[in-house]
């Protein structure tokens, strides 16, 4: 019998995983990646490829944000020493980002003229309230979130923000202007303008992309990246590739951002708080995707609520910076990884890269070719898509296969935002449709071995004349205590004998809400009421303090409730037996 107890659900692994991981504070978490083991040449070459391939990039993104060039470099300058300092992935890079640029700027385009001052201002106000909300979810712990991203929906985010990015690539690379940012449109546009393309553009993006390739085949871990980046700089440059029609960054400004509070109104304040709530939803849930997905590839741990705390402390340095909002980015994760990086180190390497560019080599960027950065994004966004993963899961579990497809058909369709939540919303549909159907078993000996085995719960079945050993596998709340009701129902009505007494195999059972309570305490009347005793098996302490407070063990009467399956089972066999025993009342 039990001792009453309290209702614990300490998990010691996940606190001692905790402890090792930290809580995110900045000493724990800077010890965390520093001291890992780390090839100080392969960070270093890491970053610079990382540099090579991003700065070009960051700078389209500065287009999108409707901000002036040299902010893109901004963000991959303090913010991304921010996040390097308090966050705890290795590998997840934090700058700025499509989704969150095009969030504030179709918004904020509407309150004043973009590239204004007062438009900047925005900007950076929409950054610091970003930190404002983040550090209030790690002070909330909502790093728990994460934990709705089964590895099947990652392989599938990333497999969909993989189409994405490349489809939008090939614009660049064929020399054409994107027209729309929904993939879908981007592949149709593109297919109809291919009279259009550009021939000198194509046939270098093609040159490119072979050797890209080549070297990730034969030459892993190698700057191949930053070679081909700094070959088509030279090339362009003394070729004069601008005049043949191949597009070109241009000239851009250089020199360090100037710290300083955004000056905004009171009224703008009120009216930029659902813009900053609909980035911070997209921050966390992209960056917590993007961590996750490729810690489970590199076979890592992250912990997500010092990865909020981390984002926090970027996006307050964009702010204060005079950049837009940052956020973790999936592409330029990848570049991190495929440039070999192992750590943090590789990312404080790109940003000395960056702020040796803004001092110094802004002139030469102008003539970097447009196709030569599509056609290294177009590389790393092929490889996010995982193959052999998905063919995994395609031949262990093909339901959660077709999640996955749904979730990269979501990514690439609608969005990457929804569709990290329609990722989510269906993966916990899916929970629950499981736990809304269990499985429920009746025990039965095994005639060779007379060990008890699982059967179906069907009609006829029994364990032994006169009793029943039923199993339900999952926690009973409203949605399934209607088959726990149906099932008993089931085995009584087509008893091959009476029964005598039902055991309830309690072990898959840890918690019971009020609606399932009620059916359970009305099942109970009728069995009594029948005649037959029930006795429950295999109950947890924390089972046994929601039978208590839900007044089940009241209603199964003392001396029915059990630790031990072959304790139920013996008092069960005990009552049977003497109910099939009594002599039979004459009439």
């Amino acid at each position: 019998m039990f001792c009453k107890a309290g209702k614990s659900r300490s998990n010691p692994e996940q606190a001692s995983r905790e402890r090792r991981v930290g809580q995110g504070g900045c000493v724990r978490t800077l010890t965390g990646w520093w001291q890992k083991p780390f090839s100080v040449g392969k960070n270093v070459w890491a970053g610079m490829s990382l540099a090579s391939m991003n700065i070009p990039q960051v700078l389209g993104y500065a287009r999108i944000a409707g901000m002036p060039p040299v902010t893109g470099l901004y963000t991959v300058l303090f913010p991304l020493v921010a996040f390097a300092l308090f966050g705890s992935s290795r590998h997840l890079v934090v700058a700025a980002d499509s989704a969150t640029a095009a969030i504030f700027s179709s918004a904020l385009s509407e309150m004043e003229p973009v590239g204004s001052a007062a438009y900047i201002h925005l900007v950076s106000a929409v950054a610091l309230l970003n930190a404002g909300f983040l550090l209030v979810a790690r002070l909330c712990r909502l790093g728990f979130l994460a934990d709705f991203l089964s590895r099947t929906v990652l392989v599938g985010f990333l497999a969909g923000v993989g189409v994405q990015v490349s489809i939008s690539m090939l614009y660049d690379m064929a020399g054409l202007d994107v027209s729309s940012h929904n993939t879908v449109v981007q592949f149709v546009g593109f297919v109809r303008a291919g009279a259009h393309m550009h021939p000198l553009s194509v046939g270098i993006s093609c040159m490119a992309c072979a050797i890209l390739l080549y070297g990730a085949r034969f030459f892993p871990g190698r700057p191949v990246a930053l070679g081909v980046v700094l070959g088509a700089l030279g090339l362009s440059w003394l070729l004069g590739l601008a005049q043949y029609g191949v597009t070109v960054l241009g000239p851009m400004q250089g020199g360090l951002p100037h710290f300083a509070v955004p000056v905004v109104s009171w009224q703008q304040l009120l009216a930029l708080l659902p813009v900053s709530a609909s980035c911070v939803f997209v921050i966390i849930a992209q960056s917590a995707a993007t961590s996750h997905a490729f810690a489970y590839r590199l076979h890592e741990t992250v912990n997500a609520n010092a990865d909020i705390m981390g984002l926090c402390a970027a996006n307050a340095a964009a702010g204060l910076s005079g950049t837009f909002t940052v956020n973790g980015s999936p592409t330029q994760t990848a570049m991190a990884v495929q440039a070999g990086g192992t750590s943090q180190r590789a990312q404080l390497v790109f940003a000395a890269v960056t702020l040796c560019v803004l001092l110094f080599f802004t002139g030469p960027l102008q003539y970097l070719p447009r196709c030569i950065l599509g056609s290294v994004v177009f590389c790393v966004a092929v490889g996010m898509i995982d193959t052999a993963a998905l063919n995994h899961i395609r031949q262990e579990s093909p339901g959660e296969f077709r999640l996955a497809l749904v979730t990269m058909a979501t990514v690439v369709s609608i969005g990457v935002e929804q569709g990290i939540f329609i990722a989510i919303a269906l993966s916990l549909f899916r929970h629950v449709r499981h736990s809304y159907r269990p499985h429920t078993m009746v025990l039965k000996p095994d005639p060779a071995t007379q060990m008890l085995e699982a059967v179906p719960v069907r009609a006829g079945e029994q364990t032994a004349p006169g009793l029943v050993v039923y199993r339900f596998c999952a926690d009973l709340f409203y949605a399934n205590c209607s088959l726990f009701a149906e099932d008993i129902e089931v085995l009584l009505a087509g008893a091959p004998t009476p029964v005598r007494c039902i055991v309830v195999d309690c072990s898959a059972i840890t918690d019971i809400d009020y609606s399932a309570a009620s059916v359970v305490r009305d099942v109970l009347l009728r069995l009594h009421t029948r005649g037959v005793r029930v006795i429950f098996g295999r109950v947890a302490s924390y089972a046994l303090v929601d039978m208590e407070r839900h007044h089940i063990v009241s209603a199964l009467g003392e001396g029915n409730v059990y630790a031990q399956l072959h304790q139920a089972m013996a008092s069960a066999e005990q009552t049977v037996a003497q109910q099939l025993h009594r002599p039979q009342a004459r009439p």
